[in-house]
Parts: structure tokens; sequence; C-alpha cells
């Protein structure tokens, strides 16, 4: 195959002197259609199999599966929803990490050869999806100065490589030991070990990406960057807020828990500009009967706010509950708990009283 031609798809465009530093935004199969008033069942079942078995074949597919999130098996890298300590399901996973184990399972394979087709210029004009798509490298590979193509690499001259540049480095802490979301936590592990061997704890991942303002929120007003409960506690609480996401399309999983705390009496409240199936109703995939049947209603109330209008939505709670408190105090607030463990309580309480309901309303979209 000359250069120039492909085995990517037809609409590729031809050689162009230089690469993109970003790939292009492509939009693929969007459609409209009708809002989903249920989630999971039976079609996420055999999604869950098309995935795994279109990827990495019945049986290579099948013992991945068998393994994901198991004791003596692996860790989903699709989510970070906690696995229970006791007995562990036939399947505790969910439609999402099937997915994600089939990408990292594909039998596809990315040899040199594509590369010595197909410029770093070509190439950086594909989607990610696309790149994705071409399958797993089999060859570490170098991109050499001035060079067009990148070019396979013997595994000792890579390692070589890399030593260099380390050494080079006058200190440990120049060097930035990245991961990305698609690394599992047993490759993470053995990473970070290396990175902390050689001297740095600079472990940047998708998390700190994702999380870095959530955590110094958290720190300044908890002290604690991350999760202050423990599974146990979620699934024992009387009310769930759900705020900033949507556990049924980003960790399924999360979904079997409320169903948990829901059937032991939770209420719980979603905040989202749009419905999302997983929060209205669960076919739980590991019961028989709830998968056949209408499932388990989740949301009690649904508050469909307007984009960006959360922050005034909290608002409004903060302001009514004060108004709860002034009518009966001692009622909502934990005076003893504020007393202790809190502090610039009294700044709060000054800036929550000066709620502007009209604002609250206008901006928010939820009548008060």
């Amino acid at each position: 195959m000359t250069e120039g031609t492909s085995d990517l798809p037809s609409n590729v465009p031809k050689e162009r002197p230089t690469a993109l530093a970003q790939p292009p935004e492509t939009l693929t199969g969007l459609r409209r259609g009708s809002v989903s008033r249920v989630a999971v069942g039976i079609p996420a079942i055999l999604a869950t199999f098309r995935h795994a078995w279109g990827e990495a074949g019945i049986v290579r597919g099948s013992k991945a599966l068998l393994k994901l999130n198991q004791k003596d098996g692996f860790d989903c890298m699709s989510c970070a929803w906690p696995d229970e300590d006791g007995h562990r399901s036939l399947a505790p996973f969910c439609e999402n990490g099937a997915k994600a184990v089939a990408d990292e399972t594909t039998t596809k394979r990315l040899e040199p050869e594509l590369f010595a087709r197909h410029s770093v210029a070509e190439l950086s004009r594909r989607s990610d999806y696309e790149l994705n798509a071409l399958g797993r490298l089999t060859h570490p590979m170098v991109l050499r100065e001035g060079a067009s193509h990148y070019a396979p690499i013997p595994w000792e001259d890579a390692f070589a490589l890399i030593g260099r540049e380390l050494n080079a480095l006058a200190s440990p802490k120049e060097a930035i030991f990245y991961t990305s979301g698609k690394v599992s936590n047993e490759a993470a592990f053995l990473f970070q070990l290396f990175a902390r061997q050689y001297g740095t704890n600079n472990l940047p991942d998708c998390s700190n990406m994702c999380h870095e303002s959530s955590g110094v929120a958290l720190t300044t007003t908890l002290g604690l960057g991350k999760g202050t409960v423990t599974l146990e506690d979620f699934s024992l609480a009387d009310v769930i807020v759900i705020i900033g996401q949507n556990p049924g399309t980003n960790h399924p999983r999360m979904l079997t828990s409320l169903q948990t705390a829901k059937r032991k009496g939770a209420r719980i409240i979603s905040i989202n500009p749009l419905p999302e199936a997983g929060l209205l109703r669960y076919r739980n995939p590991q019961e028989v009967l709830n998968t056949l049947g209408e499932g388990t209603k989740l949301t009690d109330l649904f508050l469909p706010v307007k984009i960006n209008g959360d922050t005034a939505l909290l608002k409004g709670i903060i302001g009514e509950l004060l108004l709860l408190e002034e009518a009966k105090p001692g009622a909502v607030l934990d005076h003893s708990f504020i007393e202790a463990h809190t502090e610039g309580f009294d700044a709060f309480l000054n800036a929550a009283r000066r709620v502007d309901w009209d604002v609250v309303v206008r901006e928010s979209g939820i009548a008060r």
C-alpha cells in the first residue's frame, strides 16, 4: 500500500505538512428521541456481551468479565465505585465497565506497518475514537527528531532512551508521571512505585484533572479533599441528594447502592438539567424479576435546574432551611456540632439571609 492510501475511513484527508495539536471535533451517531423512563435491564445485559464478545471473542471476553471486580481478579478501570467487602456477585460490574474491559482485551492489533503508511500529520486528523478503534500497540514506537512517521524501537532501546532522559534531569522533581483513566489500578500501582523509587510523587492523573476544583473546595470546607463516608454509610442514609453527576451514565454501579438505600427508606433528590433514565427507574440486572418488571423507582424529587443554575438553587435551599430553623430553633441545625467543628458560620448565615428569592427562581428555573 502506498503513502496516502489507507485502511482508515475513506474520508481521511490527504497528507498535510503539519500535525494538529488537538484532535478534530467529530460528531458521530447523534440522534434525537424521546427520554427513556427506565435504565439497565435486559438491554444492558445484551450490550455487555455484544461489546465483550465483539472486541475480544466469546472465550477471551467471557474470561475477562468473570475476573472483573473479583477478589482474585482485577479492578474495573471505568469508575471508582467501591466493591463490597463480603460476597461478590457473579457480575459485579456495569455496562460501562464491560465496554472498558472489551476495549482493553480487544483482538485488534496496531502493527508498525500502519505507522509506516501514515504520517503523524495524517493520523492527527483522526478523532480519538477512530485512533483507538485501530487496536492495541504491538511494539514500542518512537518519533525521531525531524521525522514525519513513528518508527518501531526495540524494548531495550526504548528503556535506554527513557533512562537517559530521566538521568539527565537536574532533579527527579522535574519529571511528571501521568496516567490515563484507562489504566487499571494494578498498573497504576506499579507505575507510582516506579515514580517514587525514582524520587518524586509528581503523579497527576485524570482524577487530578477532573476533581482538582472539588478537591480544593472540600479541603477548604471539610479539611479533606475526598469522600468522608463509607459505602455502608451511603446505604443507611435518610436523604440522598444527587447533583453534578449522572450515575446512570457515568458510574451505573451506584444505581444498585441507590436501590439498596431506597429499599431501606431513603428519599432521593436528583438535581439535573435533564432527566436521566437511571435516576428515574432502575432494572437491576442481578435480580431476574426486577429485570423483567418496571424496575425500582429511585428519584422522589426531580429538580430540573437551568444550566449553571445549581448555585442559585443551593442558595434557595439554604435560605429555606434557615427559615425553618428560625421558626423552630434546634429542629434543623445541630448547634453543638457547629460550635465544636466549624468556623466562620456566622458570616455564612449573614450571607445566606440575604437571599433574593426572585433571583433564585430566575437563575435556577425552580419555583419556590
